[in-house]
């Protein structure tokens, strides 16, 4: 068995690293600004009754979103930010911000790697977007 055929699958996507200890898993699937998710969150309880994200990886889906710049305009609104948001170029085509990293994997699919508490790092972040391919 090769070690893909073991790896984590979100919407057809293959993730072939993931950072150790991550907590429990929980998908959601969802539409926002005609753009269709499905996420997974990694969660630990770290004091009794609290939970902290560890990472999230999210696949999407639209027409809509043909080039990287259109990606990051799409993820200006879903998270909220403002055209200043600080993003910098990752590869040809994807962007790195404080908390996460995102590319276009093809036109049309996308993925999104976050770490909304800094509990893994940039560099883990960068390295599991690296590691997403479609199936």
């Amino acid at each position: 068995m090769h070690k893909e055929d073991q790896s984590p699958v979100i919407d057809g996507l293959v993730i072939t690293h993931l950072p150790a200890g991550l907590g429990a898993a929980s998908d959601f699937e969802f539409e926002w600004g005609d753009v269709r998710f499905v996420q997974r969150v990694w969660e630990t309880e770290i004091e009794l009754g609290v939970w902290r994200v560890d990472l999230q990886i999210q696949a999407m889906r639209s027409p809509k979103l043909t080039d990287p710049a259109a990606l990051r305009d799409f993820l200006v609104g879903y998270h909220e930010k403002d055209d200043t948001w600080a993003t910098e170029p990752l590869g040809a085509d994807g962007f790195i911000g404080e908390r996460e990293a995102f590319k276009l994997l093809s036109k049309g699919l996308a993925a999104e790697v976050r770490d909304p508490f800094n509990r893994q790092g940039m560099e883990t972040v960068k390295q599991t977007l690296d590691s997403i391919h479609p199936k």
